[in-house]
């Protein structure tokens, strides 16, 4: 029973209505067990992991916290514990590119040699566009992107030299197929194009204009942004494998890509709450970021009967009430980021357990309180 997770509860639960989507209201006691149903379906009781969730409905912030950050510790989540925040840095790269799309300092149809010249001109590689990595259309498929997973990766060097010698299976920007590579080398692009490195142009751009003083990219080098310091380790969750056992340690950086800008981000739900709201247009933002914002949530192309490929972002279209969505996973964390931004209504869903697989539960969220 989830009762049996220890729940911290960050706003005092009371009758208080909220009013909803369509002019529905919720107790904020109603939207706790809506929460706190879908998120038992993914925490197995007495058992390393939890979750800590936000909800933003009528223009208000909900936090609710299960298990335990570190279970050995007893040291329980919050909405400050940083968790590994996977593939949803993604989303954040497309803002900074989907910027300088709209700024016109860059173009979706830009190959990414332009600013990769190491790329070899007349190799597959030189079709591929910025457009087509951040869609997961480029053909790029490299074997680290999926199982059965190697145990060994890239320096620089040797990801150009990978890059050059590939050759694709079909046409870019013909067929969707979900790929960290391209993104690894999207993220290069943005750097190139803008002379600095991912993670300042990401607290510049993004965290710091939206006031997320706990989200941050380690750079994975001897630098002093090289790794999470010891406050921001103290506040990260440990991960967990699906078996319950401990991977890593908190703050734990792994990748197959071994030069600095290709790390993991960390966050909280207090600062990822922020990012949702910004993205459903309900905070003060400059027109330029917010305008990224909503163009990076434009579908670009159908991927299946139901879904579409955005910018990073992803839609399941549900009748009137099309979700807008990203997953993160790794084998210690598992991440969720939802919206209707029609409905004034999101979810986020960070985990410190492998293969928890949130999307589920997120999205039954999203549809239970949006109502009919």
């Amino acid at each position: 029973m989830i009762a049996r997770f220890k729940r911290f509860v960050q706003i005092a639960l009371t009758t208080m209505l909220i009013a909803g989507p369509n002019g529905y209201s919720h107790a904020e006691s109603d939207i706790e067990r809506v929460v706190a149903r879908q998120v038992q379906t993914m925490l197995a009781p007495d058992q390393p992991g939890g979750a800590a969730v936000a909800v933003r409905l009528g223009g208000r912030t909900l936090f609710f916290d299960y298990g335990l950050a570190d279970f050995a510790g007893k040291r329980p989540i919050t909405p400050d514990t940083l968790f590994n925040l996977a593939s949803l840095r993604k989303v954040f790269e497309v803002t900074l590119l989907a910027e300088g799309v709209r700024n016109g300092e860059l173009s979706l149809d830009d190959p990414v040699a332009r600013y990769v010249p190491e790329l070899q001109q007349g190799g597959d590689i030189s079709r591929v566009t910025l457009g087509q990595l951040a869609t997961h259309t480029s053909g790029l498929l490299l074997p680290q992107d999926h199982p059965p997973w190697p145990d060994w990766g890239y320096t620089l060097p040797q990801f150009i030299r990978t890059l050059n010698a590939w050759r694709t299976d079909f046409e870019p920007g013909k067929q969707n197929v979900y790929t960290h590579a391209g993104y690894i080398l999207l993220a290069l692009a943005l750097e190139r194009r803008y002379a600095a490195p991912i993670d300042a142009l990401i607290e510049q751009r993004i965290t710091r204009p939206l006031e997320m003083p706990s989200t941050t990219l380690p750079r994975r080098d001897e630098s002093p942004r090289g790794r999470l310091s010891p406050e921001q380790r103290s506040r990260a969750a440990q991960g967990y494998g699906d078996d319950g056992a401990p991977i890593g340690e908190p703050g734990d950086q792994q990748g197959y890509y071994h030069w600095p800008g290709t790390s993991q981000m960390y966050s909280s739900a207090h600062d990822m709450a922020r990012f949702l709201a910004a993205n459903m247009g309900e905070l003060p933002v400059a027109p330029s970021l917010q305008g990224a914002m909503h163009f990076a949530q434009q579908s670009q192309l159908a991927i299946g009967l139901r879904n579409e490929q955005a910018l990073a972002w992803e839609i399941v279209v549900e009748g009137e009430r099309p979700i807008v969505e990203k997953y993160g996973g790794l084998d210690n964390t598992s991440t969720f980021i939802g919206m209707m931004p029609n409905r004034k209504l999101g979810v986020v869903i960070l985990g410190n357990r492998g293969n928890l697989y949130p999307s589920e539960p997120g999205r039954r969220i999203l549809l239970e309180l949006a109502g009919p």
